[in-house]
């Protein structure tokens, strides 16, 4: 919920906004020019509706007196004294836009929804400037073998077509920022861009998210919330872990991309959207189909087009500039300076069997160098199973089953902890072979490692 701050000198003015707004907003208000800028600097507000006459003060100072606290700030300037003259400095000053009194509501509103857009995309661009840029530098899905130039080519074509697409592979090798190459890089690139796992959130709770509810629709919805395809409308919906979701909701997914339209919880209207669609799985959907378990006719509404990402392993040639590349990423974010790496030490990183795919590879250099000391990453450097040979530096076992070490009166949930981390080691990060040999569905280990820290 977006966080409004009324500033008017008339106490009766600010309280009758405050209650025409408060079931969209959080309301603050201000009677004075030093109330409004304390609250500007004390409170979270978003977005700052601005009387031009605050008594004795000048609202074109406070607002330029804002815009130097919070540059980010929406400010909507009000005023009795309409004039060509008074907008048009507003504008200059940095106000978004300005509204005469007495206000129309329905006009305020619609600036209000415009505002709320703008911070949106003000902040969508913000997470592209500090984030995009360093996730493709070492986002996995840059390589020089040929399986992965085959995977860019067909990003590249993929990012001005506007069809569904399927990105398939094993967890770690890179499907979320393949669907960021592709949203980011296409004609919806200014638009939202939603992500949802669908392993990870409870299934009660899911269709909400996905598709929004009514104020009263449950226990607890104490006011109308959009789902995940109508704050993506005209942008695209990323829907991870796609094999996990619930037969139900393959359904009310089928006529989303059918019908583009979506129907919240609690509402009996339908909502027209515009959404591109990108899913993603570790698992085979074929033989999920084949079993029941998912409708065909999504399968082949949703896999449009297929991205398949190769496991590390099949590609080692790509190894050395990953490491290269996250080095440089943990130097960044460590202070650290480390200006070389061993040949050894590349050697085992390319020898080692990556279970976990470029997401391990990842992790290693990160563990590596939080406690590495001095300028040079050397053999010695990484840890024990990634210096042995493949096959020589294995976890103790008893015929063939991983043993762990327990303590005498070690809690119940502790060992429950240590046993799923052991196993998910085991697996290289797989949740699906993990969830099997703990003989658990893989929902409920996303919940426990979600639980841990550690989804």
């Amino acid at each position: 919920m977006r966080h409004v701050l009324i500033v008017d000198d008339e106490p009766a003015i600010c309280a009758s906004l405050s209650f025409a707004l408060e079931d969209e907003f959080r309301v603050f208000e201000a009677h004075t020019a030093q109330a409004a800028l304390a609250a500007v600097r004390q409170k979270d507000v978003d977005i700052v509706l601005l009387d031009l006459k605050l008594g004795q003060s000048d609202g074109m100072e406070v607002l330029q007196q804002m815009k130097c606290e919070k540059p980010a700030l929406v400010i909507i300037m009000m005023t009795a004294f309409g004039s060509i003259h008074s907008s048009v400095a507003a504008m200059k000053a940095g106000a978004f836009y300005y509204i005469t009194k007495p206000l129309d509501m329905d006009e305020l509103r619609m600036l209000l929804g415009k505002a709320v857009e703008y911070l949106g995309l003000e902040s969508r661009v913000q997470y592209l400037n500090s984030k995009l840029t360093e996730a493709y530098e070492v986002d996995g899905i840059v390589g020089k073998s040929a399986l992965m130039r085959q995977v860019l080519t067909q990003i590249e074509k993929l990012r001005q077509v506007d069809v569904n697409v399927l990105i398939t592979g094993e967890s770690g090798t890179g499907k979320e920022l393949a669907a960021m190459a592709l949203h980011y890089g296409g004609v919806r690139r200014n638009e939202p861009f939603e992500i949802v796992n669908c392993a990870a959130i409870p299934l009660e709770l899911l269709e909400s998210e996905l598709f929004g509810h009514e104020k009263g629709a449950f226990t607890g919805a104490l006011q109308r919330r959009k789902g995940m395809f109508e704050r993506a409308d005209r942008g695209t919906v990323f829907l991870d872990e796609i094999g996990e979701l619930d037969q139900r909701l393959q359904a009310k997914l089928l006529r989303v991309v059918q019908e583009k339209e979506i129907m919240p919880v609690g509402s009996g209207q339908r909502k027209k959207i515009d959404v591109r669609i990108l899913s993603a799985t570790n698992r085979d959907l074929k033989q999920l189909v084949a079993a029941g378990k998912f409708r065909e006719d999504l399968y082949f509404r949703l896999n449009v087009v297929n991205i398949h990402l190769p496991a590390l392993r099949e590609r080692p040639e790509d190894i050395p500039p990953l490491v290269e590349a996250f080095v440089a990423k943990y130097n960044r974010k460590m202070g650290r300076s480390v200006l070389k790496i061993e040949a050894a030490a590349i050697e085992a990183l390319v020898r080692h069997e990556y279970r976990g795919n470029v997401r391990e590879l990842e992790n290693i250099i990160e563990k590596t160098l939080v406690f590495l000391s001095g300028d040079v990453l050397t053999l010695q450097d990484l840890p024990p199973e990634v210096r042995s040979p493949a096959g020589t530096s294995q976890p103790e076992t008893n015929n063939g089953e991983m043993l762990i070490s327990l303590a005498v009166g070690q809690d119940m949930a502790s060992i429950q902890r240590q046993a799923i981390l052991a196993t998910l080691k085991h697996c290289g990060g797989d949740k699906q072979k993990a969830a099997e040999l703990l003989k658990i569905s893989e929902r409920k280990l996303w919940y426990k490692l979600k639980e841990y820290g550690e989804s």
